[in-house]
């Protein structure tokens, strides 16, 4: 676990994000209810807390782009490994998908659940 702060892990900006936003909209929908029925403002702190997790795989990928070498380290095949592109990747994908679950996070501070 310490070896994914230290060099960090570079594909995980590009699995934890969207599974973190998935989870975020499987709960926005099963939430309503809820919600409806308790009028507690739920939809946008569980929005925050999959925000976190998102950023925290962005920071993931950026560890593992700062640690991994400029130029591939050649396999047994001679292609290389290319970490920091997949890094980069997970960065821009991890960018993306929290500002995605922020938004939806927004409209459950204007939408209050009982709209029919």
């Amino acid at each position: 676990m310490t070896g994914w702060f230290s060099r960090g892990l570079p594909s995980a900006g590009i699995y934890v994000p969207p599974a973190a936003w998935l989870l975020d909209t499987q709960f926005n929908y099963a939430a309503v209810p809820w919600v409806c029925a308790h009028q507690v403002p739920l939809i946008p702190l569980f929005a925050l807390a999959m925000a976190v997790c998102s950023l925290f795989g962005g920071f993931l990928s950026w560890r593992g782009y700062v640690t991994s070498a400029p130029t591939p380290l050649p396999d047994s095949t001679g292609a290389g490994r290319p970490h920091r592109f997949v890094a980069l990747m997970g960065i821009a994908i991890a960018a993306l998908f929290t500002i995605v679950i922020l938004i939806h996070g927004a409209a459950g501070l204007v939408f209050h659940g009982c709209e029919r």
